[in-house]
């Protein structure tokens, strides 16, 4: 929130107050929080509003006489720096900023803050664990896990800019059914070819054969049997498995890498399910032995959970197998002995929210307090128009495919509009493009919306896209540069009087509500509100640049002035930019 606003509602609060002593109404009874801002609805009705309704059964006043003596009381007093005037409109409260002051605020706070402008303390002391990606090894990722993998490092970022200590983690999901049916597909059909063999990227070799398993299941019944032998044998220990075992989750690990680092997405600690799941069992039994589970006839340990509103859960098979629950369990207890947190967020899909409403209840069941911290951040399925995705059946958006697709098109379009020459390295601009283009569109749908990834929608140059931000970026780094020289403008030396355009205005407000962005993403785990922000100040800028020369404005001051509200624009960008995977670039 911007200080003058801040400095308005405490001033306000403090008027209240002042009213419910006079009143005698328990003063503790009014908060900063009951005050909430409005924007008016029209400009000449002032640039902030507070409603009075929250006040009127405490006060047992009408809204509007409220107002009445908050503005009253608040003009008598004499108004703070950055206020022109306060008036009671009905039952608000409006106050009209002096903008040249709150202008001159706005832009100095940018220039002083620089790449860290926007932060906050709201998550100050918090220390937040975010899980996010956690692949299986059986496959590459997909256009799922790009959505997760946006979603997640972004979300890690937002967090960190409130000032929370921010712990990033993958879970390798490299044990299970389906990674032992590759396995056997393998063991089968290989003739020993490997990734290098073939020439193709280790993962993709690797979930060439899930998909030909579930084809050979089909006409063979004794695939599946065999796949879940080799689950035994695995979990048994047994050499010859555990060879081919991690021979293939190499392959698998490091293809998947491979993309992590062409995405910009990284971690602070990676977790392998193999080497988690013998704890959760762990306490499971415990759990058995104490009376918490049940064993059922098959010898499969299971809990009730209908007191939670819940069904009864296998927590380990008949056979002794572990399930997804079983490890993790034992993740989560990994977690927190490594780094104890305040808030775990898991970032999985919405379709896996009874798992994360069990995972959560049963560790509380075991004991843990800090299961109250659990936290699942479940988002929407995202698919290209053609339909849904089966990774079984072959038919997976396939991650590396879909940016190389991304890059592709957007060389085309640097092509046709003959930018190849400013651009310079063509295909590393392009490539930055796509992920400006990838990421944005992901993250402009809020998480929990199922979404329909379109990828000539994505690139394009206009509208609510990753392209038309960078671009606008790059547009003003073309401003500046082309009239290098006379731009170091300090927000001290400029005369912010002459700002007299109302789309100037409105682009210092955006500005200064930064902050405020920064902190409701936060709060609600949700980075669509920055890209909708983003878009909202990229238009604002685009009509403006349009409608008045800025750089080449023949007046000194008004030229200086315009200037340096160019320049905060930028940085905002690219600092906006940072925390959404958008890569910035100076020329498109």
């Amino acid at each position: 929130m911007n200080s003058i606003r801040r400095e308005a509602i405490k001033r306000i609060e403090e008027v209240l107050v002042a009213m419910a002593r006079l009143r005698g109404v328990d003063t503790s009874l009014v908060s900063a929080e009951q005050i909430v801002a409005e924007k008016p609805p029209k400009v000449e009705m002032g640039d902030i509003a507070f409603p009075m309704f929250p006040f009127a059964k405490l006060f047992r006043a009408a809204p509007p006489q409220i107002a009445k003596e908050v503005a009253e009381a608040l003009t008598g007093q004499g108004l703070p720096d950055g206020i022109e005037k306060v008036a009671a409109l009905g039952p608000y409260v409006n106050v009209s900023y002096d903008r040249p002051s709150y202008i001159r605020r706005t832009l100095a706070a940018i220039e002083r803050e620089g790449t860290s402008y926007g932060q906050t303390s709201a998550l100050a002391g918090k220390r937040v664990t975010v899980e996010f990606s956690c692949p299986n090894t059986n496959k590459p990722l997909h256009l799922g896990h790009l959505r997760n993998d946006a979603l997640g490092e972004s979300v890690s970022r937002i967090l960190k800019a409130n000032g929370a200590q921010v712990r990033k983690v993958n879970l390798i999901n490299d044990r299970g059914i389906h990674i032992c049916q590759s396995m056997v597909a393998y063991r089968r059909l290989s003739e020993g070819r490997t990734p290098e063999s073939e020439g193709v990227k280790a993962d993709h070799f690797v979930g060439s054969y899930y998909v030909k398993f579930h084809e050979l299941a089909k006409s063979d019944p004794t695939a599946a049997q065999e796949a879940r032998e080799l689950l035994k044998s695995w979990e048994a220990g047994e050499p010859e498995t555990i060879a081919l075992w991690k021979r293939m989750n190499s392959w698998a690990i490091g293809g998947i890498q491979k993309t992590y680092d062409r995405t910009g997405v990284s971690f602070d600690q990676i977790y392998y399910e193999s080497e988690t799941y013998l704890s959760g069992k762990s306490e499971i039994l415990r759990g058995l032995e104490a009376g918490l589970f049940e064993k059922e006839v098959d010898g499969a340990i299971t809990v009730d959970l209908s007191e939670a509103g819940l069904e009864k859960k296998v927590l380990l098979r008949g056979d002794g197998t572990s399930l997804y629950v079983t490890q993790d369990i034992g993740t989560a207890l990994a977690r927190y002995h490594d780094w104890p947190f305040d808030r775990l967020v898991y970032v999985v899909a919405s379709e896996q929210k009874y798992h994360f409403a069990v995972l959560f209840r049963v560790l509380s069941m075991l004991g843990y307090e800090w299961a109250t911290n659990l936290y699942h951040l479940a988002y929407g399925m995202v698919n290209l128009p053609e339909g849904r995705m089966k990774s079984r059946e072959g038919t997976i958006v396939d991650a590396d495919d879909l940016i190389s697709q991304l890059a592709r098109m957007a060389a085309d379009e640097i092509r046709e509009k003959e930018r190849e020459e400013a651009v310079g390295d063509l295909d590393a601009t392009a490539e930055k493009v796509a992920l400006g283009a990838l990421h944005y569109y992901l993250l402009q749908a809020s998480p929990n919306r199922d979404m329909v990834f379109n990828p000539k929608e994505s690139l394009s140059f206009t509208g609510n896209t990753g392209p038309y931000l960078q671009y606008m970026g790059a547009r003003i780094c073309s401003m500046l540069r082309k009239d290098s020289g006379r731009n170091d403008v300090a927000v001290a030396e400029i005369d912010p009087s002459v700002f007299t355009v109302e789309d100037e205005w409105e682009m210092a407000r955006l500005l200064s509500e930064f902050p405020e962005a920064i902190a409701l993403a936060g709060e609600g785990y949700n980075p669509s509100i920055l890209t909708a922000y983003l878009y909202e100040l990229a238009k604002v800028f685009s009509r403006y640049y349009h409608d008045n020369p800025i750089a080449t404005f023949s007046d000194e001051i008004v030229r200086k002035a315009r200037v340096s509200l160019a320049k905060s624009v930028l940085q905002v960008f690219r600092n906006a930019f940072a925390l959404i995977g958008v890569p910035f670039l100076e020329v498109m």
